[in-house]
């Protein structure tokens, strides 16, 4: 067992409170993985949306953690003590949709990453007091400087790139540039709208500029993101509160090839399907309540769906955006604003304003 600090989420409408917690052996399978660094995600804020029902909370929650392995449980081949790596989604490994290579649809994703428990129904870390803590989120839980990973969910990554910042790519990066990359494969030249450029969008935003996309246009009602997707590739800005938003995106032409929705808002899912032209591709990523509307003549043509993580294999996609980004063509790290574990309410709070696009939270940073 290890004593770890880790932020603990125990009210849903109260603030994380900095605690000591004691984490399990890894057991087989799983790695002791010493956190440098984690990012907060919109996904985050489901744990305090009472969508898991009351027994969700006391939660330890993270699932864009960057660390060092510090122990490995028994039949771990792929990493050891010292390795460097990235912290993604887990997956099953032996259902058909993970053996055709296609993990972010396993068939036990939510039961893996979204209980914040072992599929068998543990957790890994109890508080103080020896009371068990949901501490399993994404088969991470990494807001904490000690937290289990799994074989499959560790990517091990080279000790030359700054290890604290790269959290971020094993979800909301690799959630958006996955979703033009793996999902619409934008090819040179077509168009993509890109409705809400927070993290996730901004990511598509410089995927779409790195695939040599022609008009690719953001769409936001903030202007301080809307300049942000300018300045990291996008061709044109419009104010998502335009009253005739459709004719504006599409600008006197059919539409675009590809739409890409981060909001899961209706109104907005619903333009990303209406201004599409024919044959027109739209991805949905949004984590929310609300429900996709459409007519259904409006979808000649067209295809619309909904996709977990990018559609990505961690192993093969992080590196590949690592190289991009060692090449100049996807500089995630301008989306990055760091914060001390101990200033986890305060990341959250400029999030939820809008000051910051992605906050990462730095361990060894805690006062």
């Amino acid at each position: 067992m290890t004593e770890s600090r880790a932020a603990v989420l125990r009210d849903p409408a109260g603030p994380f409170s900095i605690e000591t917690v004691i984490v399990d052996a890894p057991r087989p399978g799983e790695a002791l993985v010493r956190v440098v660094g984690a990012g907060m995600c919109h996904t985050d804020q489901l744990g305090r949306a009472g969508v898991f029902g009351e027994a969700f909370l006391p939660a330890v929650l993270g699932h864009e953690g960057s660390g060092v392995v510090e122990a490995v449980g028994p039949g771990v081949s792929s990493v050891e003590p010292g390795d460097h790596v990235v912290l993604s989604f887990d997956y099953c490994g032996t259902c058909p949709a993970c053996l055709s290579g296609a993990p972010a649809n396993c068939a036990l994703f939510e039961l893996s990453n979204l209980t914040g428990l072992r599929p068998d129904g543990s957790g890994s870390a109890k508080d103080a007091s020896g009371a068990p803590l949901t501490s399993r989120w994404f088969a991470q839980s990494s807001f904490a400087h000690y937290t289990l990973a799994t074989e499959r969910n560790m990517v091990k990554v080279a000790k030359d790139v700054p290890l604290a910042l790269l959290g971020p790519l094993g979800c909301g990066i690799q959630t958006g540039a996955g979703a033009v990359l793996n999902t619409a494969r934008l090819s040179p030249g077509e168009s993509i709208a890109v409705f809400g450029v927070g993290a996730v969008g901004l990511a598509a935003i410089m995927a779409a500029k790195a695939s040599g996309a022609g008009d690719i246009v953001a769409v936001d009602l903030n202007p301080a993101r809307r300049e942000a997707a300018l300045r990291l590739g996008a061709t044109r800005a419009v104010d998502g509160a335009h009253p005739d938003l459709a004719t504006e995106i599409r600008a006197g032409g059919p539409g675009v090839d590809v739409t890409f929705d981060t909001t899961g808002v209706t109104a907005a899912m619903s333009a990303a399907v209406e201004v599409l032209t024919r044959p027109g591709r739209c991805v949905l990523v949004g984590a929310g309540m609300d429900l996709l509307t459409v007519h259904p003549a409006s979808l000649v043509g067209k295809t619309v769906t909904y996709v977990y993580e990018g559609d990505a294999i961690p192993q093969l996609f992080i590196p590949r955006l690592i190289t991009l980004w060692k090449k100049g063509l996807f500089p995630f790290d301008e989306l990055i604003t760091t914060y001390p574990l101990a200033d986890i309410n305060q990341a959250e709070a400029d999030t939820h304003k809008g000051t910051v696009i992605k906050p990462v939270l730095l361990m060894d940073a805690e006062a």
